[in-house]
């Protein structure tokens, strides 16, 4: 597939928490990537294995997750950008990244690397919005509007929205919450201009792609997008697309009877690791939502695991690692 090895890991590869490549230096580490840089105009993004929930980092992988967010990252570039439905410009480069490290790290690497161009990133959080859930859900019921869009009155939880919202964030550091943001706000921090042209490519990259999942049986509810500015100034799709990490996807045939009950279907996502936390206790109390996590439990890690699987194979049609 472009932009990534064609060789992929096997099921049994060992787990990444944390990627330690000689070959490259390390410019940053998210709450999942590790980013090297090459040269001065690319950088390898390496999908390790590690996962967050409420902005804190678990201290167990899932394994197999760096792969699968990275093999469906790739799906999305290929539908939505160049080649595809040709929305907007993607950040990767098309050339294999095993060609640039090391032979002995070629294991680390494959399967779960992006090598992509080094864009200048906009500080926005491009989340759009498709039904109403989870905070969204929250801030509807105390004042009808979900980040200061106004919705019309009468919906439930789980309800598809009469079009598409734009919903934007603030990009916080590693371990802070985003912070939601106005449109206008956005347009003060990088200008009318870009801020409109991100609004549009976000909606139009988030229409088309919930009506390619819903050919599959999914329903994507929301997601973000992250965009960067390359030399020319040209808005560039980058980091991760519509992974399970970014989006909330839900099985479109539990949606009738979950949307009847009012309550979220069961999602494709990290929602079970969120609900199994909120029970967690540590030291007898429950879980503060700080860091340290709490350790995970094999069987919390492999439904963990399975929901991500069972995400990409319904996306893609072929067996997931």
């Amino acid at each position: 597939m472009r932009g990534m090895s064609a060789i992929a890991p096997t099921q049994n590869s060992p787990a990444v928490l944390q990627s330690q490549l000689h070959s490259l230096p390390l410019m940053a580490r998210g709450k999942v990537r590790d980013n090297y840089a090459v040269g001065t105009h690319r950088m390898l993004m390496l999908a390790s294995d590690r996962i967050s929930a409420f902005d804190v980092v678990m201290g167990q992988p899932i394994p197999g997750k760096g792969a699968l967010l990275t093999e469906m990252s790739l799906f999305w570039f290929a539908k939505l950008g160049p080649g595809g439905l040709n929305i907007c410009p993607h950040h990767l480069t098309g050339e294999d990244p095993l060609s640039v490290v090391a032979p002995d790290e070629h294991a680390t690497v494959v399967g779960r690397s992006m090598l992509v161009q080094r864009l200048q990133p906009v500080p926005i959080e491009a989340v759009v919005r498709g039904y109403l859930a989870g905070s969204g859900w929250a801030e509807y019921q105390t004042s009808q509007s979900v980040c200061g869009v106004p919705l019309p009155a009468g919906l439930t939880n789980a309800a598809e929205l009469p079009q598409p919202i734009y919903t934007p964030a603030a990009k916080a550091a590693v371990g802070d919450h985003d912070e939601n943001i106005t449109f206008e706000r956005t347009a003060q921090m990088v200008g009318a201009p870009l801020a409109e042209q991100i609004r549009a490519t976000a909606i139009a990259l988030y229409t088309a792609a919930r009506a390619i999942a819903a050919e599959r049986g999914i329903l994507i509810a929301d997601t973000k997008f992250e965009f960067g500015l390359n030399e020319s100034g040209q808005l560039v799709l980058m980091d991760e697309v519509l992974t399970p990490d970014s989006s909330r996807y839900w099985p479109q045939e539990s949606y009738a009877q979950a949307l009847a009950q009012g309550r979220n279907p069961p999602s494709f996502d990290k929602q079970f690791l969120r609900d199994w936390l909120e029970q967690a206790t540590v030291n007898g109390k429950p879980w503060p939502k700080t860091a340290p996590a709490p350790d995970l439990p094999p069987e919390v890690i492999s439904q963990t695991a399975a929901r991500y699987r069972e995400a990409l194979q319904r996306l893609t049609g072929g067996s997931a690692y």
